[in-house]
């Protein structure tokens, strides 16, 4: 097999341990965010409706839980975006 006519290089990757350690906590930021989004969301949605068969209340236990779930979720976030902002 013939060498390849690119040199060589000793260092590959353009990308230094900063910016890798940046990305990676961009990365770890997202996805608690994403949890903190989705889980209680979802939850609260599939719970209401779990409660509205339970109880025959049909709207009331999905729309109760949903509005719930969605304000868990606004303070989740808050409480995620006021530890950032700390740690800066």
């Amino acid at each position: 097999m013939p060498q390849s006519p690119r040199p060589i290089t000793k260092h590959a990757s353009k990308t230094t341990p900063s910016t890798q350690s940046a990305s990676l906590l961009l990365l770890a930021t997202a996805l608690d965010t994403t949890w903190r989004a989705f889980l209680p969301t979802i939850g609260g949605t599939f719970l209401g409706i779990g409660i509205d068969h339970t109880f025959n209340i049909t709207p009331v236990g999905t729309i109760v839980c949903l509005i719930v779930g969605t304000a868990l979720s606004a303070l989740l976030i808050a409480l995620q975006i006021r530890g950032v902002r700390k740690s800066r």
